[in-house]
């Protein structure tokens, strides 16, 4: 975690580290700067950053909130500050001011009546305060979930936040449905010893708060900048050709992955140029029938009733020219003289005769190099050959076959006498 003095670089830091160039207090100071937001007026003198009234302040997880600044003190980004809380007060890490926090209030609806006020910039003795509070907050959850189970309440502790002053914590929790927490209140104040309260988040929420990393390999959307979670619906992913794999499109949250609705009003204005997928087309070798589109080559794939194994590819253009002339009573020339088939026909491939087994094995080495090695006289020896028994008609004879036999069995002994002399 950090307070975002990271991100400043010369501003000052407030949350009790002396380095310029981060904060010392990873545990407890920020949040791994979920939904940052850029000052992009900043560098602009002329902005009124410093008369502002609001600032936006940021708390455990994605949690922020707008407070008013009625003492004009001197906050900047990644400053630790004592806000007002309900009851007692909370600390907090400034994340944005300036006129762009107008501009965030507008957009998140936020109404300035009902802001509530900064006390002080966070003494030593509040942050000290703060990071004890922060430090019982895993055990809590763990044993919240036990007290939650003995129960047999059909929910789940996702979170825990206390106050930066101790006196009050807050449970996230997701259900399907609707849950009875009446007695786990009474165990909890009984086990914690401290005002509870008991919030509802949703899937998607729970996930924006815990974090993690996508099926693409980026940090997840709802944990970094995403906060309007619109719902998305199985037509996304067929309007986009994707197949209906709900393991693949499927999120961190078990819901339907948010980012199918990024491109989704690109391919619906591309689709409107699109004749219908139940266009067919009247040949002379009969009916077609649209088979696949493709959004980004703009084109259609037909083929003929009863033999689907080839595909004729055409232009949306030619489709919308070819319905005119079937409109008007005219039969069209067959697919094949349209266009020619594509490369989708299925071919039979016998891969044990294409490769051969052993295409994958070294070539073996012939360990016999030093055929010439001298004899124990020192005389080079003779280049021995193996004796073939060639099966002509004169081979297949008794009597050649008998001599045969005899010559092959005097040069093995020979050879045997030679190997046991180099022993």
């Amino acid at each position: 975690m950090s307070c975002g003095c990271k991100s400043s670089g010369s501003s000052q830091h407030n949350c009790g580290t002396k380095s310029v160039t981060g904060c010392a207090s990873v545990d407890t100071c920020g949040n791994s700067y979920k939904l940052s937001v850029f000052d992009w007026l900043s560098n602009i003198s002329s902005a009124p950053s410093a008369s502002s009234e609001f600032v936006e302040v940021r708390f455990k997880n994605e949690r922020k909130c707008f407070f008013r600044n009625v003492y004009h003190l001197p906050v900047s980004v990644g400053s630790v500050v004592t806000v007002e809380g309900n009851p007692g007060h909370d600390i907090g890490v400034v994340s944005l001011t300036g006129e762009l926090v107008k501009i965030q209030m507008k957009k998140k609806n936020a109404k300035e009546e009902d802001c509530l006020k900064i006390y002080r910039i966070a003494n030593q003795k509040d942050i000290d305060t703060w990071k004890q509070s922060r430090s019982k907050e895993e055990d809590v959850k763990v044993l919240a979930r036990k007290i939650a189970q003995s129960l047999r309440l059909e929910m789940k502790i996702s979170d825990v936040e206390f106050q930066g002053d101790g006196t009050k914590v807050t449970f996230y929790y997701t259900a399907k449905g609707r849950v009875d927490f009446r007695q786990l209140i009474k165990e909890y104040a009984a086990a914690f010893r401290t005002r509870i309260d008991m919030k509802q988040i949703g899937f998607r929420q729970e996930a924006a708060k815990i974090g993690g990393i996508g099926s693409c390999g980026r940090e997840l959307c709802c944990s970094t900048w995403l906060t309007d979670f619109r719902s998305v619906n199985t037509n996304a992913a067929r309007y986009q050709q994707l197949s209906i794999n709900p393991q693949k499109l499927a999120g961190q949250c078990g819901k339907l992955k948010c980012c199918l609705n990024f491109e989704l009003e690109s391919y619906l204005d591309a689709l409107d140029h699109f004749p219908s997928t139940n266009t067919t087309l009247q040949t002379e070798k009969g009916e077609a029938f649209c088979i696949k589109i493709d959004v980004f080559k703009q084109k259609m794939w037909f083929t003929y009733v009863g033999n689907s194994m080839l595909w004729y590819d055409l232009d949306i253009d030619e489709v919308k020219r070819l319905v005119g002339l079937n409109k008007k009573g005219e039969k069209l020339p067959p697919l094949e003289e349209l266009r020619a088939p594509s490369s989708n026909e299925f071919k039979s491939v016998d891969l044990i005769q294409e490769n051969s087994v052993d295409r994958f094995e070294k070539p073996q080495k012939n360990k016999r190099k030093n055929n010439k090695r001298p004899d124990k006289n020192g005389k080079p020896q003779e280049k021995r050959e193996n004796t073939k028994l060639l099966l002509s008609e004169s081979n297949l004879s008794p009597k050649n076959a008998k001599k045969r036999r005899s010559d092959f069995s005097r040069n093995n002994q020979g050879n045997q006498r030679n190997f046991g002399s180099k022993k």
